[in-house]
């Protein structure tokens, strides 16, 4: 332990138990297999037949035998009286889903680094060990990249669809959300408080020093273009990518709230849920949030109702809050979508003529094989804010409220240490003191606090925007 460091053999430990534990309890599949959650089973052939009014259909092999030959697909009427099955989802229904493990791997792999964080967290108040490296950051990192790389998965599954349509859906949201995020970059820290324009400052007043010793001096600008045209490139490859979970979003809550109708609670806490990115959204928009709250109007006077730092604080509980929140009505969003099977058939039996029997176990088999793909663009989102948020505290050193945190260890001190020379080992140590020194110089907390407070707003930006558009699109287009 004293070799190795606590965060570094609980992080091995949590990782072990992750893979070890994973076979038999996981929160994924309890998300979705504890019994909550009913899937509607498609009817079998003969069972159609009955309800049409005709025989069973024969086996191919009797048919041979009998001299016929026609291949002619069995159809049964449409408005035919069909009312569908249902069972709860089992562990054994689970292995059919459409992917699945990564889904299972990704929610699981959240969970352990939550889990991490909150230890390092704990570890950070009573133990304050200055000199080491945030464990709990590195997993928040990866959750970060992993939500990304799951968000790229599902959208390529789109881009691969036959129709086409969902292709151009995603590429034309990727161009409008590209020209949003060169808007948000050029509003003015008076109404987005960011903090990128300070923290790239202080990132470029650090460089500049480094760039000026060995004459690189005119490459500072590029850089910043660089970093800024980079950051644009992410933003419109996110907002395409949160695409289709903003539009499944606002389905599934409409439908929720058909479910729910005799539950005003309930509605009250989806629509809370609903309109979450909204709220963190205007936590960025200074005149109508830090503004208002610390120079509140109060007749002639203006009252502070908290500070600076308990704002910041708010902020991160609130966010927090939400996701939570979001996380609880998880049930009713995916319920709602397997009832979209049941809506199916209603509308199928309001229309006239003939369909096959195929198509209708096809259809409805293909809604519930994918209620795994629809778990990870709900919980994507939420994943994804949480640990930018939790990003956004640990690296912009903000506090929880819940204890004093003392102040970090500067980057010029802590790349000042003394460094011990004279074995390989200690070399070794004192190169990668000094490479961190130099790194922590450069890219401080401003900088870090302005990049993910920006990617946090982002992110909810685009559910905002995709959600709503989502509402438009499902309450007057697709009923048209």
């Amino acid at each position: 332990m004293a070799v190795m460091g606590v965060q570094v053999v609980v992080s091995l430990l949590a990782a072990s138990i992750m893979q070890k534990m994973a076979p038999h309890y996981s929160f994924a599949r309890w998300l979705l297999c504890n019994g909550s959650l009913h899937r509607y089973k498609h009817p079998s052939d003969e069972e159609l037949c009955a309800l049409a009014g005709k025989q069973r259909p024969k086996a191919k092999r009797d048919r041979r035998m009998n001299g016929v030959t026609d291949d002619k697909p069995l159809s049964v009427p449409r408005d035919i009286d069909l009312r569908l099955d249902t069972s709860p989802i089992t562990a054994v229904d689970a292995l059919v889903l459409r992917y699945f493990l990564e889904y299972q791997w990704f929610v699981d792999f959240a969970v352990y680094s939550t889990a991490v964080y909150i230890f390092t967290e704990g570890y950070y108040c009573l133990a304050d060990p200055q000199k080491e490296t945030n464990i709990g950051v590195l997993w928040c990192l990866l959750t970060v990249v992993f939500s990304v790389k799951v968000f790229f998965m599902v959208m390529r599954h789109y881009f691969r669809s036959e129709e086409g349509g969902e292709r151009s859906v995603c590429l034309t949201f990727a161009f409008f959300f590209l020209l949003l995020a060169m808007v948000a970059l050029v509003i003015r820290e008076d109404y987005l408080e960011f903090g990128l324009e300070p923290g790239l400052a202080s990132v470029s007043s650090n460089l500049e020093s480094i760039l000026k010793q060995r004459g690189w001096e005119w490459t500072l600008p590029l850089a910043k273009l660089a970093f800024k045209l980079g950051l644009v490139a992410l933003c419109s490859f996110l907002g395409a990518c949160l695409t289709f979970p903003g539009l499944r979003l606002a389905q599934t809550h409409l439908d929720a709230l058909r479910m729910v109708a005799d539950k005003p609670l309930t509605q009250v806490l989806l629509h809370v849920s609903f309109l979450a990115p909204v709220l963190v959204v205007v936590m960025w928009i200074k005149p109508i949030s830090r503004d208002f709250l610390l120079h509140a109007p109060m007749g002639k006077q203006t009252v502070q109702i908290m500070s600076d730092s308990a704002y910041n604080t708010a902020r991160l509980w609130s966010i927090v809050g939400l996701c939570l929140l979001r996380l609880a009505v998880t049930r009713h969003h995916l319920q709602a979508y397997l009832g979209l099977a049941e809506r199916w058939v209603v509308q199928m039996r309001k229309e006239a003529g003939r369909i096959a029997v195929l198509e209708i176990q096809r259809k409805i088999t293909r809604i519930y094989c994918y209620v795994s793909v629809v778990s990870l663009q709900y919980l994507g989102p939420i994943i994804l804010t949480l640990h930018c948020t939790l990003l956004l505290k640990t690296l912009g050193h903000h506090s929880w409220g819940l204890y004093p945190e003392p102040p970090p260890l500067p980057p010029a001190v802590a790349a000042a240490l003394p460094r011990p020379g004279g074995e390989d080992g200690e070399d070794v140590r004192a190169a990668v003191e000094q490479i961190t020194g130099v790194l922590g110089g450069i890219f401080t907390p401003l900088f870090f606090r302005g990049l993910f407070a920006f990617l946090t707003w982002w992110v909810a930006a685009c559910q905002v925007v995709t959600s709503l558009f989502g509402l438009y699109f499902h309450q007057y287009l697709a009923a048209s």
